[in-house]
């Protein structure tokens, strides 16, 4: 019986694959234009960073990580999210000593053990970015802006960008008490889950999908509602500045995150085109996470984006390669030189196919065409005796003649048009 995949562990195959690099290819332009640099961060990592940083009741460490033994008797796991192994990669290398300003991205796998569907599965890819060292709005708004700008340059109209704010340290605790008055009335309406997290983190159920739990809290008083002054102070400046940029947002009271690390400003971006799979990107402002983790103590903020998810925004457009020229040659000297030819050409920079098999010359254009190669050059002993074929321009449908000389044919191919 042949070996399959595990469930919620996907290829990505040709086809596909160039989508992502897409994607890749565009965080790091966008994000390298706001001064952001590439940090690369190990999948494994000790059990306890994420039970520090994320939390003891949350359904990623209670239900979802991947964690177990090895052979030296360390608990470890495979990272469910990034910005833990971010900070202890900042703090363990002591970054923050050249400057406490840092601006971070990194892409890869995660992993969570949850029931795989449309977009989000076991084996999961993300892309994120976070700073170090800096309190002002100004950085909130700016990484907001940074993410939507991302989110143009795929040409996306959708996801749209909500915000809220948690509050801090001072205010949360109060709010947090409000709203587990509020619940207490109701307890019996909500789910398994937040019943079971009443106590521990009453605020997950305000972004349950649980009809119950949606109507217990409609109603529930709102974390705008209870923040200090400082927090609704830092609010209302993001949100200045974020108007002044022209970035557009909508203030969602109900929003919360599912890591206990966050505070102050939080934020998503949704869409109705994934169906219940409605954010595409996520996160916040986390400024006791570094010195929680053993760090200084040093505001940061960051997100981080599902790379499936955004794919499947990008659905319908093409990103396969076509290579820049397909060459058919017919008899085994004309091969022999569309094989030294085509070396040629590569190492100059051109992308080309031949026929690797003496097919006849209807199924070496059958082939050139299932390719959709830029141009098609055509070798037999006519050329080879005169030195010179005929290159045809697929897409303008021109062809003119070509020395068969690598640096002549790549000049015609540079040029964009076989009729130059």
């Amino acid at each position: 019986m042949a070996i399959t995949g595990i469930k919620g562990f996907n290829d990505i195959l040709p086809g596909e694959v160039e989508k992502w690099q897409h994607i890749e290819a565009t965080a790091r332009r966008i994000f390298e234009l706001y001064g952001f640099a590439e940090i690369r961060i190990p999948i494994l990592e000790k059990t306890e960073l994420f039970a520090r940083s994320i939390g003891d009741a949350t359904d990623i460490v209670e239900k979802e990580m991947y964690s177990f033994v090895d052979k030296g008797e360390n608990r470890v796991t495979m990272r469910p999210e990034g910005t833990a192994s971010v900070m202890r990669a900042f703090i363990e290398h002591k970054l923050y000593a050249a400057d406490q300003v840092a601006k971070l991205y990194y892409m890869g796998p995660m992993f969570r053990y949850e029931r795989p569907q449309k977009g989000r599965y076991r084996q999961f890819h993300q892309i994120g970015a976070e700073v170090t060292g800096v309190t002002d709005p100004k950085i909130d708004a700016q990484v907001l802006s940074m993410l939507c700008h991302f989110f143009a340059e795929l040409g996306l109209n959708e996801p749209r960008l909500e915000i809220n704010s948690l509050g801090c340290k001072e205010c949360r605790p109060v709010y947090r008490n409000a709203l587990k008055e509020f619940l207490a009335r109701k307890i019996d309406q909500l789910c398994e889950d937040c019943t079971r997290r009443y106590d521990t983190n009453p605020l997950r159920a305000l972004d349950c999908k649980s009809a119950g739990c949606k109507e217990a809290t409609a109603g529930a008083p709102s974390v705008l509602d209870h923040l200090c002054q400082g927090c609704a102070d830092h609010f209302a400046s993001t949100r200045r500045y974020l108007e002044g940029v022209g970035t557009a947002y909508a203030i969602n009271p109900r929003m919360v995150r599912g890591l206990d690390y966050y505070t102050r400003t939080t934020f998503e971006l949704v869409t109705g085109l994934l169906g219940a799979q409605s954010a595409v990107a996520a996160g916040g402002r986390y400024d006791g996470l570094i010195s929680e983790l053993g760090g200084p103590q040093l505001p940061g903020i960051g997100f981080a984006m599902g790379v499936e998810r955004v794919a499947l925004l990008l659905d319908g457009r093409e990103f396969r390669r076509r290579p820049d020229l397909f060459i058919a040659a017919i008899g085994e000297a004309a091969q022999f030189e569309a094989f030294r030819l085509m070396n040629s050409l590569q190492q100059l920079g051109v992308s080309v196919e031949i026929d690797y098999e003496g097919k006849s010359l209807k199924s070496q254009m059958r082939r050139s065409d299932k390719f959709n190669s830029r141009f098609t050059l055509i070798i037999g002993e006519d050329e080879l005796s005169r030195g010179t074929a005929v290159i045809k321009n697929m897409d303008a449908g021109v062809q003119k003649d070509v020395e068969l000389d690598a640096e002549r044919v790549a000049e015609t191919i540079s040029k964009g048009s076989a009729a130059c």
